[in-house]
């Protein structure tokens, strides 16, 4: 597995903030390898989350201290004030707890495909298979498939996703399909926009009231014929999507999510 960087600095002298970009379960940092080109007027970070990608060797040590993690490791790069937070799936959760435990750190917040409701009968089994064949090529190649992930993408998942450590596995499954948001995010007031594809899952499309539940603020949006890791799926709209909420506005093209209900 070679290095892809944590860091990555503006192209030209700039005062707009940083980025934070915080990927999935089973993939690493270079997940954000389609997004970089489209933000180089700004430094962007992409730290490997603990258990994943170069760090594949430390257990899991659960969501509130990955936060911690997140903040300690761009300040110690010399970022002390706040910065633009971006996670997908298990960075969404992450992300979601960085807003509860640190607020002040964040400018604004953009969360996508993030499952938040507690795991039903179907997706426990399915990570049940999953935690069974984790060391089985066939399985991340299907997984890459189902995904839409493009053909260029499709090697280097499957070659993570037989790294991951079965504890880390197994620690990091348990804590997402417990499900909930921490109800500190309230603490939090900023700009905070959720999505999630059209054709995601039921369970994550049905986590975005959670959400604006745990967030008042929070807008929610579905983006319309997209899957659950869309940066990779479409990276030129999800580009503008993203480029769109860091300038201060959701792109049109973005649909309502159902209300929350009363």
């Amino acid at each position: 597995m070679s290095t892809f960087p944590e860091v990555h600095p503006a192209g030209t002298a700039t005062a707009k903030r940083p980025v934070v970009l915080l990927h999935g379960g089973n993939v690493a940092n270079w997940m954000w390898m389609p997004q970089l080109p489209a933000f180089g007027d700004r430094t962007v970070f992409t730290p490997d989350l603990p258990g994943f990608g170069e760090r594949v060797r430390e257990g899991w040590p659960g969501l509130d201290a990955v936060a911690d993690d997140v903040v300690a490791r761009v300040t110690g790069h010399g970022v002390d004030g706040q910065f633009d937070l971006v996670g997908l799936s298990l960075g969404a959760l992450t992300a979601l707890r960085v807003l509860a435990r640190h607020p002040d750190r964040v400018s604004s917040a953009f969360l996508t495909s993030a499952p938040l409701l507690p795991a039903g009968a179907g997706m426990r089994l399915y990570c049940g298979v999953q935690l069974a064949f984790l060391r089985a090529r066939w399985f991340w190649r299907a997984q890459a498939v189902a995904f839409r992930l493009p053909g260029d993408s499709r090697d280097r998942y499957v070659e993570h996703g037989v790294s991951v450590r079965r504890e880390t596995e197994s620690a990091m499954v348990a804590e997402a399909c417990a499900g909930g948001a921490p109800e500190e995010v309230r603490r939090y007031s900023g700009p905070l926009l959720a999505v999630a594809g059209e054709k995601d899952s039921a369970a994550v499309r049905r986590s975005l009231p959670e959400i604006v539940r745990a967030a008042p603020q929070a807008q929610s949006r579905l983006v319309p014929g997209m899957h659950h890791i869309w940066n990779v799926e479409d990276a030129g709209l999800f580009n503008r999507v993203l480029r769109a909420w860091l300038d201060g506005t959701v792109d049109p093209s973005l649909v309502s999510a159902p209300p929350v209900p009363r």
